[in-house]
């Protein structure tokens, strides 16, 4: 074997041995923490779309079945996750010369509560809001879903990183 070939082979595994070694999301799930729940989001708000709760509701479901050791658990979990729309609503932004506005914002407000049924201690209730800004010349009804998609994206990692890491 050649030089290079030899170096390329051992940096190849130190990689995977550090790689195996550190997570790189940061992810701490105690040991005792094996199973958890998503109930059904509930919302506190009249005017949202009709299918934005069950949409947050499996986000979250996906997002810890995906990027977790955690069993999906109905009947008896250690860990349950409780959430409700508790805002949202378009503003006007950003007004021209003309008294009209050339900048639109959709924000959604929720509020979560994490039950750890191991430990108390560990149990909080946050809310989580974000917004994505559009176009006001732009359809809403058009970009409503997309513009849905990036907020529940993002709330959903906040709520995870929330969850699983000591940042």
């Amino acid at each position: 074997m050649t030089l290079p070939f030899k170096k390329s082979i051992y940096t190849l595994l130190i990689i995977l041995v550090f790689g195996a070694c550190y997570n790189f999301k940061g992810i701490v799930i105690p040991p005792d923490l094996k199973t958890y729940k998503v109930e059904d989001t509930t919302s506190a708000v009249i005017d949202v779309p009709i299918d934005l709760a069950q949409l947050f509701s499996e986000r979250l479901r996906r997002k810890i079945r995906e990027e977790s050791r955690l069993v999906n658990d109905n009947t008896d979990p250690d860990i349950v996750y409780a959430a409700e729309i508790s805002g949202f609503k378009v503003t006007y932004l950003a007004p021209d010369e003309n008294n009209t506005t050339s900048l639109n914002r959709l924000e959604i407000r929720f509020k979560i509560t994490y039950t750890n049924n191991n430990n108390e201690e560990d149990n909080w209730t946050k809310s989580y809001n974000d917004f994505e800004d559009f176009d006001s010349n732009t359809d809403f009804q058009s970009i409503q879903d997309g513009l849905i998609e990036e907020i529940i994206e993002d709330v959903v990692e906040r709520v995870f990183n929330d969850s699983f890491t000591n940042w």
